[in-house]
């Protein structure tokens, strides 16, 4: 249903003792979710990302994501001796992160660029196809390190067919404090031959408490994203028909180009956090 002003009407879903999900038109049934109750990380929901293109990095850490006991998750910046660390949350694993051990680690051998044997698969903990995917947030306040809330296949980049192999979703990203997000894709893994569409900046209206919800309508044709309760974006090609795992990521701004911080985070007054709400994942009936 199109209401008067043009857009989609949403209809609410009702989480007992939590806040409601806006979900497209249509019969829906929530098959994952956290609300993020009690006082720990729900470990057999959550692991931590700790490598990038099978480096350990530098400021993703498994400290500092902490349950208020209000049913919120708050990733936290950290500080410590000049240096600044945040979390990245993932239900999956990307082949290209397993670390390994270098020949030269194992050898001695100075010059060694091999790395094998790489390391052990991991089993996801929650993996899925097709679906409605929705992060109820509160976006960081201090500048120099960014959020997003986003979906990665385990294969991405293994081949040339994104459809087949997976494609990079990000749902939400967030890197200035100027309440503008973006939508952006990316496939064909992270090398010369990678590929990527942009929604371009979208302006978040004021909420009265500072959350947002931000949703993604994904089928076998599109993906839809929804920017409270408002369609924001459509993508039509290519789409993942892989099953892909979920992220909820900060991360340090600086890092990936020097190992000195971005002068932006040295401003920065702590304490400061994403803070989330709760993940809810629902399929059409």
């Amino acid at each position: 249903m199109i209401d008067q002003k043009g857009f989609y009407e949403m209809k609410e879903f009702k989480v007992e003792g939590h806040e409601a999900s806006l979900l497209p038109d249509g019969n829906w049934k929530m098959v994952w979710n956290d609300e993020f109750d009690g006082t720990e990380l729900d470990r057999a929901k959550w692991d931590f990302r700790l490598h990038l293109l099978q480096c350990r990095h530098k400021t993703f850490t498994d400290e500092g994501a902490v349950l208020d006991g209000k049913s919120n998750l708050h990733l936290n910046l950290i500080e410590k001796d000049g240096q600044y660390y945040s979390q990245q949350l993932q239900t999956g694993y990307n082949f290209m992160d397993r670390p390994g051990k270098s020949f030269y680690e194992q050898s001695g051998k100075k010059k060694d660029p091999l790395t094998w044997p790489i390391a052990k698969f991991q089993k996801p903990k929650f993996m899925h196809k097709y679906g409605y995917y929705e992060i109820r947030c509160k976006l960081q306040e201090q500048e120099g390190w960014w959020a997003a809330f986003w979906l990665q296949s385990p294969i991405i980049g293994a081949s040339p067919d994104p459809e087949e192999c997976g494609v990079e979703v990000d749902i939400m990203e967030n890197f200035t404090r100027d309440n503008i997000i973006s939508h952006n894709n990316h496939w064909s893994g992270y090398a010369d031959d990678h590929q990527h569409v942009g929604s371009g900046e979208r302006k978040l209206e004021p909420t009265p408490d500072g959350f947002h919800l931000f949703g993604l309508e994904w089928n076998e044709h599109e993906y839809v994203y929804y920017v409270d309760g408002k369609e924001s974006w459509q993508v039509t090609s290519p789409i993942s028909h892989h099953e892909q795992f979920i992220l909820i990521s900060t991360e340090c701004m600086g890092y990936r180009n020097s190992d000195q911080p971005d002068p932006k985070l040295k401003k920065a007054v702590l304490p400061d956090a994403f803070i989330v709400d709760h993940v809810r994942v629902f399929d059409k009936q």
